[in-house]
């Protein structure tokens, strides 16, 4: 089948990107690696999306989004897009899969978003998944009543943290720098958990020890360089995200950190392809703004086909 247009990610953009698009009368498809809802899914609680006074779970929020886009009939298939190409004319996209599967479309949407990423320090990859993890709410209920260490300073760490808090008797929260970039009214109610969570500024992670499991950690304090063993049970970084675009990079313009290049109305630098969401080069990056980028994605796709299929 030839599509319209086929959207690569199923987080808050591609999903808003698929609602909009079938609502301009486009036939279209979501192609998604993981599952719909991107991290989004691995949020505990979102209390910055409009509409929603006490908040809503990541979960939650995600699963009306899936269902607001197969109402309105744009399939969602589970695969991971590993290449694109075009046609000698320019016309037709082609969607290559890591399944060998190949999709046509008139236009490509690419909301891949971000993927979270590791220190690389010892230990980290030998015992990730036997207590090293990225996402609380996948793996905190496995430490109930243990002692972990949460790495970062932004607001994923301090709402991670927090989540953490209800399960684990005790958390060691390190942070590279003096502040943390998180929000105010997420670092009010780490310290006012002082009894639970434990700050360690200017200290970063130098070493995870353990055989089949966790067992303690290396940290420094970076002012006075002074080393210490804490045992813990878990390990969880939340320390950045790269875009998930490696595969992209020989087709389209990404920026020095791989961010895809985008104008106003979502176009990259081949015609006919858009991007929206985290996996573009922006400056703030939450589920309302990743709802605006596909929203004006599918706005723009729709209006690139209407020229190409009518020139005049």
């Amino acid at each position: 089948m030839n599509y319209d247009t086929i959207i690569v990610g199923a987080g808050p953009a591609g999903l808003t990107a698929g609602i909009y698009a079938a609502r301009y009368g486009m036939n279209a498809l979501i192609i998604e690696k993981k599952y719909p809802g991107g991290q989004t899914v691995l949020t505990e609680k979102i209390e910055n999306y409009p509409g929603f006074p006490e908040g809503t779970s990541g979960y939650e929020l995600a699963l009306s989004f899936q269902k607001q886009c197969e109402k309105f009939g744009v399939e969602i298939i589970i695969d991971e897009v590993s290449s694109l190409s075009v046609s000698e004319d320019g016309k037709l996209h082609f969607v290559n899969t890591a399944s060998g599967k190949t999709y046509s479309s008139k236009s490509v949407i690419i909301a891949t978003g971000l993927t979270p990423v590791g220190l690389g320090v010892p230990g980290e990859d030998k015992l990730f998944g036997r207590g090293v993890s990225h996402c609380a709410t996948c793996d905190g209920a496995f430490f109930k009543d243990k002692t972990v260490l949460s790495v970062g300073g932004g607001n994923i760490a301090l709402q991670e943290s927090l989540y953490l808090a209800k399960i684990c008797s005790h958390i060691h929260l390190i942070h590279r720098r003096d502040t943390f970039r998180g929000e105010k009214i997420l670092l009010d109610r780490i310290t006012a958990m002082n009894d639970k969570i434990t700050i360690h500024r200017d200290t970063v992670l130098q070493e995870i020890f353990g055989e089949t499991k966790v067992e303690s950690v290396r940290i420094k304090n970076l002012k006075t360089s002074e080393e210490s063993v804490l045992n813990v049970d878990g390990v969880f970084l939340f320390t950045g995200n790269t875009p998930s675009a490696d595969f992209l990079k020989s087709y389209l313009t990404t920026n020095i950190l791989g961010y895809v290049t985008v104008d106003s109305s979502m176009a990259t630098s081949v015609p006919g392809v858009f991007a929206c969401g985290d996996v573009t080069d922006k400056q703030l990056r939450l589920v309302v703004t990743a709802c605006s980028d596909g929203a004006v994605a599918a706005a723009a796709a729709e209006h690139y086909l209407s020229r190409v299929n009518d020139p005049k």
